[in-house]
């Protein structure tokens, strides 16, 4: 890892996320974008960037690969899918076959750790340059697609306008989740919400639910229905 001696302030009003669960390797990342002038959050898990994405927004994401739970590639491919952001993935895979796979679930770049500070800030500066419009006059607000029940609940609207009938199960699950609004659900209140006996379900049948329900959304709607697991807890929706 290198530093310059004399500040360079290249990378001035980007905002920058780094999601890393080394604290330390996150502290030094951290430390260095601010130097460089970035805007920077960081954040230690999949489910910790889906929640902060709730409220805010950014530029570009450091990704690790290696996270806890739900990992960098899945994390890349998700956001990828959901929203205009850079991606650069950081890990200690360097195998040709890893690097491919990174970049074919959406990172922008791919570097190996330990990583060089300059070729990190380097290759940041070069991302904003390709993501940012020409400039042009700004254009008029307007309400942003999004997921929505209708029909008392019995109705899936995507942010395409594409629509899914949904069963009773499912109804009660998005229900819970809606109702939420980007918090967490746990297993058992989604079970006590879909069945008179949540003593006698099997918690396996929740997950099997939540699968089929992904699947049915992405084969009638072509998007990915934004339900997030998260690890010991539950569901949650992320948009």
């Amino acid at each position: 890892m290198t530093r310059h001696v004399t500040a360079v302030r290249e990378l001035e009003g980007l905002k920058v996320w780094v999601v890393e669960d080394d604290p330390e390797l996150l502290a030094l990342l951290l430390d260095d974008l601010a130097w460089r002038g970035a805007t920077v959050r960081g954040l230690d898990s999949a489910e910790a960037l889906y929640r902060a994405l709730l409220s805010d927004r950014c530029d570009i994401v450091v990704l690790d690969v290696g996270l806890p739970g739900e990992d960098g590639y899945t994390v890349a491919s998700h956001l990828r899918a959901s929203a205009s952001i850079g991606i650069v993935m950081l890990t200690g895979r360097g195998d040709p076959r890893d690097v491919a796979l990174g970049l074919t679930q959406g990172a922008d770049l791919y570097l190996v750790k330990p990583p060089d500070l300059d070729v990190l800030a380097a290759g940041l500066h070069s991302l904003r340059r390709r993501l940012s419009p020409p400039s042009t006059a700004p254009a008029p607000a307007t309400a942003q697609p999004r997921w929505r029940l209708a029909d008392d609940g019995w109705t899936l609207h995507a942010p395409t306008t594409a629509t899914l009938a949904l069963t009773m199960m499912e109804r009660g699950v998005l229900q819970l989740l809606f109702a939420a609004n980007g918090g967490a659900v746990t297993r058992e209140q989604l079970i006590a919400n879909i069945t008179d006996t949540p003593w006698d379900f099997d918690p396996h049948r929740l997950d099997v639910l939540v699968h089929r329900l992904r699947t049915r959304v992405r084969s009638a709607t072509d998007v990915e229905l934004p339900i997030r697991a998260l690890r010991g807890q539950g569901y949650l929706l992320t948009a």
